[in-house]
């Protein structure tokens, strides 16, 4: 037992020994360690300090060379101050100096009028002494010969006002119309069309006048089941090869003709047959006019139509105005449209569309009594048009006010595609009536001797008598007349007059 306790108390001795070492050991390290960290402090505050004070030096020579700057500035403006100062100066003493000349020269100015003044007055007198003298010499007073100058002078200055005054018109009217015409030669020059006329009567060509007969059937009942049918007159007469339909609906003959194509071909020609084959080609007809109709829309490149006014536009394709096909003077009419819109800078699309509608008043399937133009801006105005095209449209022979710039423009193309050469054919009657009024117009004048309108009526000639009329007056009456036609008469294009004066002398020799 005693051993056990002597072993352990050597246990806790050597214990205690060891934990002894440990702390002596522990605080001399510690005494160690901050010798160092203090001497590691004084390295890093000196470290701090080294680099505030290169800091210090580097913003000290930045804030030296900004003072430095400025201060040239300054220095530099002073300079620009001093230098504008100066000039001031010298604009100051040039101004003070050209004060003192124009003085000087208003004081001069003064001199002269002062001189020029008393000048005029010795003028006046030695004028008034001339007129005195001069009266003496002529024995007419100053108010005498003024008057009698007045109306010399008057004369002379008619003559010369009428002939400035032709001089000005005829200028005026090639400068006012130089661009228009040459818009206008364009748009026609760039617009090729074919001339297609057409009649009131269709000849349907056969290959033997036998068949005459099989289509006039027995005691006539044919031919009449055929015209009831197509509404169409048949002339069967004595012309070799040849049958005449006659009437005034274009789409009718066509029906009427095809008809007879496909019965002539058949050879089976009887009541039945007949209504049978009339009822087929007026379909065949009615979808021919609108696969023309489509064609054109798409080859004028017009798109979105109500598809009626497609089918009207296939209609024009039968109808003729003045001897003109419809449908050829609508497709001429929108090409100029588009042509004359673009040298004109406005949209060609648009004033296509217009000049391919203008007519749609003339192919409707009812016929109201409305001129063509206001029924066709009312078709449009139905079919959802624009306003801008149904203006167009209804204002195209001026039954409607123009109210945007595609009317003028319409209205003339459609005037360019009938008044051209073999465009329309005018009625004989009319036409005559016309050129005797044209004429009976210039006879109504005093001194017109003779009258002829010749070139179709766009040129009147006017023969005056030569002891009626002078010279003077000849230029005045062809203004007149020019002016009263303008305002009384209704023409395509433009007339001219001609006035002529003849003095003739007449002896006999015996």
């Amino acid at each position: 037992m005693m051993e056990v306790y002597l072993a352990t108390g050597t246990f806790v001795a050597g214990a205690l020994l060891t934990w002894f070492g440990m702390v002596f050991r522990g605080k001399y390290r510690y005494k160690a360690l901050l010798k160092e960290a203090e001497k590691e402090t004084d390295v890093m505050k000196k470290n701090n300090m080294l680099e505030v004070k290169e800091k210090y030096l580097h913003m000290k020579s930045d804030l030296e060379k900004q003072a430095s700057a400025r201060n040239a500035k300054i220095q530099s403006s002073e300079a620009k101050l001093k230098q504008r100062e100066l000039i001031f100066n010298q604009r100051q003493e040039e101004l003070q100096r050209k004060t003192t000349e124009a003085e000087s020269v208003k004081e001069s100015l003064n001199n002269q009028l002062a001189l020029i003044e008393k000048k005029k007055q010795d003028l006046e007198k030695l004028h008034q002494q001339e007129i005195v003298y001069l009266e003496t010499l002529s024995g007419f007073s100053a108010e005498e010969a003024r008057e009698r100058l007045t109306e010399s002078l008057k004369d002379e200055a008619k003559t010369n006002a009428a002939a400035y005054i032709n001089e000005i018109m005829e200028e005026a009217k090639m400068t006012a119309n130089k661009e228009a015409k040459k818009i206008v030669v364009k748009s026609i020059q760039r617009v090729a069309t074919e001339t297609a006329i057409e009649n009131s009567v269709t000849v349907f060509h056969i290959d033997s006048d036998e068949i005459k007969g099989r289509i006039i059937g027995r005691e006539g009942r044919n031919i009449r089941t055929l015209e009831a049918a197509t509404g169409i007159e048949i002339i069967v007469d004595d012309t070799p090869e040849a049958i005449i339909l006659s009437g005034f609906d274009p789409v009718r003959r066509e029906v009427a003709r095809l008809a007879l194509h496909q019965l002539v071909q058949d050879g089976r020609i009887h009541p039945a047959r007949i209504e049978e084959i009339v009822g087929k080609v007026r379909k065949q007809v009615e979808d021919e006019i609108v696969e023309t109709g489509k064609r054109t829309v798409i080859d004028m490149g017009v798109h979105g139509l109500h598809p009626e006014l497609i089918r009207m536009i296939g209609k024009m394709k039968y109808r003729s105005s003045y001897g003109q096909n419809l449908l050829q003077h609508a497709r001429e009419t929108a090409n100029l449209c588009a042509v004359m819109a673009s040298e004109l800078g406005l949209n060609p699309k648009k004033a296509r569309r217009a000049g391919l509608l203008h007519d749609i008043g003339k192919v409707p399937d009812d016929e109201p009594e409305l001129p063509h133009a206001i029924l066709g801006m009312k078709l449009c105005e139905k079919f959802k048009e624009k306003p801008d095209i149904c203006n167009a449209v209804g204002a195209h022979h001026d039954e409607a006010e123009m109210q945007t710039l595609l009317a003028p423009i319409v209205q003339v193309c459609d005037a360019i595609s009938g008044a051209r050469p073999g465009a329309r054919r005018e009625i004989v009657e009319a036409y005559i009536k016309r050129l005797n009024d044209l004429e009976q117009l210039a006879m109504n004048y005093p001194g017109v001797v003779k009258t002829y309108a010749i070139q179709a009526g766009r040129e009147l000639r006017v023969i005056v008598g030569a002891d009626k009329i002078d010279d003077r007056d000849t230029e005045h009456l062809s203004m007149e007349i020019a002016k009263k036609i303008q305002d009384e008469m209704t023409y395509p294009g433009q007339v001219k007059i001609t006035v002529i004066r003849e003095t003739r002398s007449v002896s006999f020799a015996k």
